[in-house]
């Protein structure tokens, strides 16, 4: 089956442009004109990528993207943006985005980044072992995005998990913050750099209930997750 896109951008040349090259590529295309129209969509059907634009009338591409990882934590979404301002990326991939893509863009570039994300997710859904991990007083379910305490259960995000769950792995050992980076966004870029702090403060909150795990920062290399 082709992979199915969800295609939101009020430009209507861009989007044709854009809608026509993907579905000449092999892609099912479906195109909405404004988030609320494209939230409308998503509930009703099933998607393996969205790409959002984030200006748009009515309902803007943060909102959507609140919208839809709320209902759907694992599919890849990527934000075309006209802004270069780092807050609005940031802000984007603190919501849940997994890339941005800053407008003028080239096809060939949005191409090779849905490949990158449709092929990442794909491993995912059908990856079976190394799913459950025990960390200190934690039960990591990786699968089912529960990270579960004596004192509490909470539900991470796909990108909490995958950032977790590369930790733990690779326990003990210091790891690059650009051998991070790519493992889990598939690029060493400024601003996922900027992205990755975020997550990482969220870990050691999430983790903060065991003394005997600490997420330390090696100055100018990376991370180690001691346990």
């Amino acid at each position: 089956m082709k992979p199915s896109i969800l295609y939101v951008e009020d430009d209507p040349t861009l989007s044709f442009v854009t809608k026509d090259n993907l579905e000449m590529q092999g892609y099912s295309v479906t195109h909405c004109e404004n988030g609320k129209i494209a939230m409308d969509v998503f509930d009703q059907s099933k998607f393996d990528l969205c790409i959002l634009d984030v200006m748009m009338p009515e309902v803007d591409g943060f909102d959507v993207a609140a919208f839809m990882r709320k209902k759907n934590t694992e599919i890849p979404i990527i934000f075309l943006t006209a802004k270069s301002l780092k807050d609005d990326k940031l802000h984007g991939l603190r919501i849940g985005a997994d890339d941005y893509i800053t407008k003028p863009f080239s096809i060939e570039e949005l191409q090779l980044k849905i490949e990158i994300f449709l092929k990442r997710s794909k491993v995912y859904k059908s990856e079976k072992t190394e799913s459950i991990f025990n960390i200190g007083l934690y039960n990591f379910d990786f699968n089912n995005l529960s990270l579960v305490s004596p004192q509490k259960s909470r539900t991470l995000t796909q990108k909490e998990a995958d950032v977790l769950r590369y930790f733990i792995i690779n326990k003990n050992t210091v790891i690059k913050r650009s051998a991070i980076l790519e493992n889990i966004w598939g690029e060493d870029d400024y601003f996922l750099g900027r992205s990755l702090d975020v997550f990482i403060s969220r870990l050691r909150k999430y983790l903060s209930e065991d003394t005997s795990i600490t997420l330390e920062n090696i100055h100018g290399v990376g991370f180690r997750l001691k346990v």
